[in-house]
Parts: structure tokens; C-alpha cells; sequence
């Protein structure tokens, strides 16, 4: 990895072939490379490496929709008081700024793939390099995922001139689109760059997925996320969601595990894992835990997971802070999750007064409250060179499900193979964590066998696949993506916490706040896009889809 973010990190690649005398090589600004003399291939790995720092880490996911949609739950106390803005919906101190940043690192992963773009694609009366088409079709697809975490987080915002500056149209203050073209945009733009995608081509290099630049599955990736796009618009524009739906399964979604899309963190060259790196922070290893919601889910459909992700720390206080002891005990029966709204400030919402509390571990200056709470297991995701995921065939599937349940034409497959598939997917995801992450394809599908779809009705079907959907975004820390889903489908139906002081008026927050920066730097056209969303720049205000 270190190799290709050279190219993006430093922004250069001369390549030196000589030089001479010439007035106009003397006068050549040296810190500068013109088209011909720069691998524009490397803004790939740039535009990949962006977009899952915008989805990880400190840049929001972990401190916002992780606790939103109560995967994860932390008593929020002492030096970790930033997790009140996902367990509570409490500000921190630096809310406003985790807020934005979503929006200024999608962007700048959207921009690495339009400079892609731009450079090799046409110009009027010029057709593109054809031997670059499928680098461009990457970057277009690439584009498009960028731009769908922007605007699901946001609403309105800039996409038709938002990549218009410097040169040569010199756009900087530009429109806020509204969300809903930007929808139709995305879906017309992946269209075209799927059906150019050519396997007799050369592949795109410095690619960071586990494709290594495989034209077919970029293309299937490519698939299931026109999938993932149209099922937003199930309740917003149902006719537009299965016309893309039955193109992206026509066209050919994800079809294995081996396909699946995440970025494996590379710590010796500075590039890790930042969800691990949070896990690791030594505060948020103490108080981070997994909710009761989300435990409850599992442990009620005796998931094989809840053992690979899960353990109780040993005992003590010790073994619960301090990041050198990272054994745990993660079998089944004590697994427990950590009920969402509480402290440990010793008041009325003090953990210990929670009705299902059950007591700390250790005693004297070595207890803790929280001893018997189930934390993420250190030997999944504790590793700064863990993998972070994309998108999954077994979201894929599981959003194929869902689609032939509504009775739509993606193939002949029933929505119940469709669920099996999704969820026999799901739990054989893990296997990047590593060995003790793995379940074998047997042991999945004979799971999967054993806890069929619920076809009684179309609303017991959806309330199935959406809470595996869930379930399975958040056992892979895409949280983010469990927060989109629950908000398009309403599954798990969830209950909200009230905090005093909260930003929400007690309701799970449905969008972030726009970076404080855009109403100084682009304000007109910040106003506009706040203008549009019921409620204003607000934390409950619902964007377009969200119905």
C-alpha cells in the first residue's frame, strides 16, 4: 500500500528522462507533472484509502451511528466523553468537527476519482485512451460510492459542479444539488461505466480491494452497488429502485465470498485500521461495549458469531483498561450486552442503576462496574492491520432478497435462497479477521438451512432481512451502512435513548450536521441546501429517501 499512496500522499511522480537548456524546461515549475509524465492510475488507491477513512474510525461511524443504531454502547464517562455523541446523543466537544469530516473525506475520495476521470476520459472531439477504459469505469464507480456516503449522510449537496475546480471552469462556490438527482445522476453514471468495462483491456493497478485490478469483479462490485443505490428509493421511488435493481441483478451482482470488498489496514507504512485504532485508544477500550440490543439479536438466534466477536474481560479493573491485557473469555453463555444510555458518573443514570444491571467484577481499587459486559473481542479487532469493509456479497444477497420478496425480476432464485445465500455469506465474512475468525461454507450453510426466511407475509420477510442486514454491517464495523439500512427499512425497530442534554430531542438522529466551514465558504448555495431539508441543518431532518 505504501508503494501506490506515495503517488497520492505527495502529489508528484515526476519520471526524469533528461534534461537540456530549453527555456521552457528551465522555467518548468519542478513541484508540478503534466498528464503525460503522471500515472493517473495511482489516484485509484487514493480515492479507496478516503473513502474508508470517511467511514471509520474517529471521522464519525464509531463516535456517531455505531451507538445510533445500537451495535455498539459505552458508559461515556471520564476521558472517552466523545462516545456520548453515539450512546446519548450528547455533544462532545468536538462534535461540529466529527460531524464534517464525512463530507470533506468523501469529497476528496470523489475528487481522486473524477482527476482519474478527467485525465484519461474524453474531451470534446477526443475520444478516451482506450486502453484506460477500465481504470475510468473504476473511478466512475468509485465516484459514485464516494458521493452516496455524502449525500446519505448530508441531503443536498454539491455534485453536478463539485468537481469543477481549479481549471479550467474555476467553480468554487458550487450548487447544492438536490438529493434526489444526485440519485438519478449516480445510478445513469454507474450504467454507463459498467457496460465499459472491458476484460480484454488492461486492468486498473494500485488497487486497494482484494481484486487486484480483476475486471470482473470490479464489474460485479460495480453491480451490487447500483443494487445497494436503488434499494435506497424503495419507499422514495419505488419504480426507479426496481428498474436498477433488476439491471444490477441482470447485470451480475457479487456472487461469492471471495468477492467481497474491504481494505486490509497497513500499519507499518501508516495506514491502519482506524476502527482498531479506536478500539485501542486505552479509554475507549475500557468503556466501548457491545449494546443489549445487539447481543439480545444474536443470542436469540443462537448466532455462531457471538462467540468469534465477543468476550467478557477477565476480571478486574486491570483486565478491563489496560490495553497490554487483551484476553477475554468469549464463550457463549456469559456473553452479555451493555444496555445503551447509561454512565458511570454515579447519578441517576449510573449503570448500576440499569433493571437488568449485573453487577462488577473485582473488588477495592481494582472493581468495575462494567467488568461483566461484553467488549469487542481484542483478537478480532484490536489488530491495526484488520480489514475494513466496503460492501459484501452478503449484503448483496440479502438486498436480492428483499428485492424478489417485492416481487421484482431479479432471476429466478426465490427470496428465501436469496436470504440463505446473504446469511451463509454472512457468517463466513469474518474469514479476513483471520483463522479464529473463520466458519467453514459447510457449517454456514447448514446454519443458514437451520433459520430459514420468514415468507408468511411480506412484512415478516423484511423485518428478517433487514435485521441480518444489520446485524451483519455491524458485526463488520460499517456502521454507517447499518445506520442507511435502518433508516430506508425501519428494521430493527429500535428504541430511542433520553438523555438529558441530548442534540435530538430523544429521537435517533437521521443525518449530520453540514461542516460548519459551508455556510462561511459557500453560504449562498449552503443556504439552499439547507432550505430544502424539513427542520433545517438539523439532526432529525430527513434527506429525500427517507421516508
Amino acid at each position: 500500500m505504501k508503494r501506490t499512496l506515495l503517488y497520492i500522499s505527495l502529489g508528484v511522480a515526476v519520471l526524469v528522462t533528461g534534461c537540456d537548456k530549453d527555456f521552457e524546461d528551465i522555467n518548468t515549475d519542478p513541484n508540478k507533472t503534466i498528464p503525460p509524465n503522471f500515472n493517473s492510475d495511482y489516484f485509484l488507491s487514493g480515492s479507496q484509502y478516503n473513502y474508508i477513512n470517511g467511514i471509520t474510525g474517529y471521522n464519525g461511524a464509531i463516535l456517531f451511528q455505531s451507538g445510533w443504531v445500537q451495535i455498539f454502547s459505552s458508559t461515556s464517562s471520564g476521558a472517552a466523553t466523545y462516545y456520548s455523541n453515539m450512546d446519548k446523543y450528547v455533544a462532545s466537544g468536538n462534535t461540529n468537527d466529527y460531524a464534517g469530516r464525512g463530507f470533506d473525506l468523501g469529497y476528496k475520495g470523489a475528487r481522486l476519482a473524477q482527476e482519474i476521470i478527467k485525465n484519461y476520459g474524453p474531451v470534446p472531439a477526443t475520444p478516451p485512451k482506450t486502453d484506460k477504459t477500465n481504470v475510468v469505469s473504476a473511478a466512475k464507480v468509485m465516484k459514485v460510492l464516494c458521493m452516496q456516503y455524502v449525500t446519505d449522510l448530508y441531503g443536498d449537496v454539491p455534485y453536478s459542479q463539485a468537481f469543477l475546480a481549479p481549471e479550467p471552469d474555476n467553480v468554487t462556490t458550487p450548487a447544492y444539488d438536490k438529493q434526489q438527482d444526485i440519485y438519478n445522476s449516480m445510478l445513469s453514471e454507474l450504467d454507463t461505466a459498467l457496460l465499459n468495462f472491458d476484460t480484454t483491456k488492461p486492468k486498473p493497478v494500485s488497487d486497494l480491494f482484494p481484486y487486484a485490478g480483476d475486471v470482473a469483479k470490479w464489474k460485479k462490485f460495480g453491480y451490487s452497488l447500483m443494487l445497494r443505490v436503488a434499494m435506497r428509493l424503495t419507499k422514495a421511488d419505488p419504480a426507479t429502485a426496481q428498474k436498477y435493481a433488476e439491471k444490477a441483478a441482470a447485470g451480475g451482482t457479487l456472487s461469492s465470498v471471495s468477492e467481497d470488498a474491504w481494505i486490509k489496514g497497513d500499519n507499518p507504512d501508516g495506514y491502519r485500521s482506524e476502527n482498531s485504532r479506536a478500539l485501542i485508544t486505552p479509554a475507549d477500550f475500557y468503556s466501548v461495549r457491545w449494546s443489549k440490543t445487539f447481543m439480545d439479536y444474536l443470542k436469540a438466534n443462537n448466532d455462531p458469531r457471538v462467540t468469534i466477536i465477543a468476550e467478557v474481560p477477565d476480571t478486574g479493573l486491570a483486565n478491563n483498561s489496560d490495553i497490554l491485557r487483551l484476553t477475554g473469555n468469549n464463550s457463549y453463555a456469559i456473553q452479555l450486552g451493555q444496555p445503551n444510555g447509561w454512565d458511570l458518573n454515579g447519578g441517576p443514570t449510573d449503570i448500576k442503576n440499569s433493571t437488568s444491571y449485573p453487577g462488577g467484577t473485582g473488588s477495592g481499587d481494582n472493581f468495575t462496574p462494567i467488568g461483566k459486559y461484553s467488549r469487542p473481542r481484542a483478537a478480532i479487532y484490536t489488530n491495526l492491520n484488520s480489514p475494513q469493509f466496503v460492501l459484501t456479497y452478503a449484503e448483496s444477497e440479502l438486498l436480492l432478497a428483499e428485492a424478489k420478496a417485492r416481487g421484482w425480476n431479479v432471476g429466478a432464485t426465490t427470496a428465501a435462497a436469496h436470504y440463505a445465500k446473504g446469511l451463509s455469506a454472512a457468517l463466513q465474512a469474518l474469514t479476513p479477521f483471520g483463522g479464529s475468525a473463520a466458519l467453514t461454507p459447510t457449517f454456514a450453510d447448514a446454519y443458514a438451512a437451520a433459520h430459514p426466511l420468514d415468507v408468511s407475509s411480506l412484512n415478516a420477510s423484511l423485518k428478517m432481512i433487514n435485521e441480518q442486514y444489520w446485524a451483519t454491517t455491524g458485526i463488520l464495523l460499517n456502521f454507517v451502512e447499518a445506520w442507511n439500512n435502518w433508516k430506508r427499512s425501519g428494521y430493527p425497530v429500535l428504541t430511542p435513548i433520553v438523555y438529558v442534554g441530548n442534540f435530538s430531542k430523544g429521537q435517533i438522529p437521521r443525518r449530520q450536521l453540514y461542516p460548519t466551514t459551508e455556510s462561511t465558504t459557500n453560504p449562498a448555495n449552503y443556504k439552499n441546501g439547507v432550505g430544502n431539508l424539513t427542520g433545517g441543518d438539523d439532526w432529525l431532518s430527513r434527506t429525500w429517501w427517507d421516508k
